[in-house]
């Protein structure tokens, strides 16, 4: 008959079982897989939402340049934006810091109007692009690929 004594001993001589199970393994998974879902589309939101802006301020600054050579030339250029003798250092180059987006400009109304226009081109911008004329109208011309032709800068939904 073995001893109670030595029946305890040879019980704690076992090692207790460590690890998961598949199951709970695959139940971690599956909620950082739905996590994951969850957060990614609203991560590229939020940074495709802070690069709009680029277009924006680009824009309004290239407008408040083509104003001030307006006042001193009397015209918005002859043959292209900010053009002749006394052609600004930034005419026809995109605002400093553009990455996100290209801008151009247009003349109208034999060089008494002009048409600003910044396309996304790199980022999560490719498929925006906005457009700012002589008097100010703002227009947002393609959103998230699709033409909408809005008389405001949209930066989500389709409500200015």
């Amino acid at each position: 008959m073995i001893k109670p004594s030595l029946r305890i001993q040879q019980h704690s001589l076992r090692l207790p079982v460590r690890g998961f199970t598949l199951i709970e393994v695959m139940i971690v998974v599956a909620i950082v897989a739905i996590l994951a879902a969850v957060a990614l589309p609203s991560y590229r939101d939020y940074v495709r939402r802070g690069q709009l802006p680029e277009s924006m301020t680009g824009l309004s600054d290239y407008r408040v340049k083509m104003e001030q050579f307006y006042q001193d030339n009397r015209n918005y250029g002859t043959a292209a934006c900010a053009d002749g003798a006394n052609s600004p250092p930034w005419a026809g180059f995109a605002p400093v810091g553009a990455q996100h987006f290209t801008f151009t400009c247009t003349l109208t109304d034999a060089g008494q109007g002009y048409l600003l226009k910044a396309t996304g081109s790199a980022g999560q911008t490719v498929g925006y692009s906005y457009s700012i004329d002589q008097n100010n109208n703002k227009v947002t011309i393609t959103f998230a690929g699709n033409t909408v032709n809005k008389g405001c800068w949209l930066m989500r939904g389709e409500e200015c």
